[in-house]
């Protein structure tokens, strides 16, 4: 396939709703936010005519989705019982459509929505998330701390060739350490994988990069990261379909560099905004169940503050001093009692 770069887009763990055929088919970078949206039970604005996902049971959708991103590696000795699929033209992506899409159709049930990016502290979460996972390490110094306390991975780990005293490695280290508490912070609150509202789990690892930037990629250290990060994730991936009852759909994306997309830029007299270029069609942002409530209440405010203001001008406007006001009355009796 011309474009096809030895980037792999895997599947772990599916429920029997979401239909992944095998097959070679190779998958665009741009679309994987799509078939993270589809096989939830969303719409998307392009037609996705990619024959790996199949249409399965629409009355059945998966109660979470989760993507993990792994670069530095193009491809991973995933379990053969998983789906692999070569990825078409790797550019970034993000599933903040997936996100918003989420949140605008249940956000009365407040579904769990994380993204998180360990190495660069970028964290995003909507819904019971927060409460969920306000305990979960997010900067670089927290999840330093994490893996030294006692329940840490550290200590069920075969480190193998690598090193407690080295950065790189405690990085990698410290996002193997995100997912094991991902799971555990989430089998603390399993009502919430029984809920009807689908919740999404977006995490991007980078550790394995450096690893292969500090010693080289036929350095044992990056082999045994390699072997580490496989079994770390097949687990994380089978804690999650556990908690979710195997409704879940668990899916890696192995990257070894992004390609940047290509885009002409330009600069015209008539710049455009970064807003009209967010909202090409011009469209209204979708409004949540508080706007009516928040609308009535300034109206109807807006509309007795006007009358009260008319009512209270006219009453001053046909007031007689001399017998309507109090000061004029008090004024002419001690007028007269002088």
């Amino acid at each position: 396939f011309s474009g096809v770069s030895g980037d792999e887009f895997s599947v772990l763990r599916s429920p029997q709703s979401v239909v992944f055929r095998d097959g070679s088919w190779p998958i665009p970078g741009e679309r994987i936010p799509d078939v993270a949206a589809l096989s939830m039970g969303f719409s998307v604005e392009e037609d996705l005519s990619w024959p790996g996902l199949a249409v399965g049971d629409l009355f059945h959708r998966p109660r979470a989705t989760v993507l993990v991103t792994v670069k530095g590696v193009d491809k991973l000795a995933l379990p053969v019982k998983g789906v692999s699929y070569p990825i078409e033209n790797a550019v970034p992506f993000s599933l903040d459509s997936v996100a918003n899409a989420i949140h605008t159709l249940f956000s009365e049930e407040t579904p769990v929505v994380l993204q998180l990016a360990p190495s660069e502290e970028r964290v995003y979460m909507v819904g019971k998330a927060n409460s969920v996972f306000e305990d979960l390490s997010v900067t670089l110094r927290q999840l330093r701390n994490r893996l030294f306390q006692d329940n840490s991975v550290l200590g069920s780990l075969p480190l193998n060739s690598l090193s407690r005293n080295n950065e790189v490695d405690l990085l990698f280290l410290s996002e193997l350490q995100v997912l094991h508490d991902v799971a555990s912070l989430l089998s603390r609150h399993k009502h919430l994988a029984k809920d009807h509202s689908p919740d999404l789990y977006s995490l991007e690892l980078s550790g394995l990069e450096e690893v292969g930037k500090r010693y080289g990629e036929d350095s044992q250290q990056f082999k045994d990261a390699s072997q580490i990060l496989v079994d770390s994730l097949q687990k994380f991936a089978d804690e999650m379909f556990n908690l979710y009852s195997g409704n879940a759909v668990v899916e890696v994306v192995a990257v070894k560099a992004f390609n940047s997309p290509n885009i002409r830029k330009t600069r015209s007299i008539l710049q455009s905004s970064q807003s009209e270029q967010d909202n090409p069609y011009n469209l209204a942002y979708p409004y949540n169940y508080n706007y009516s409530v928040i609308f009535n209440i300034i109206l109807w405010m807006m509309i007795g503050l006007a009358l009260a203001v008319i009512v209270i001008s006219y009453n001053l406007w046909n007031m007689d001093p001399g017998y309507d006001s109090i000061i004029y009355r008090m004024t002419n009796q001690k007028i007269r009692m002088d």
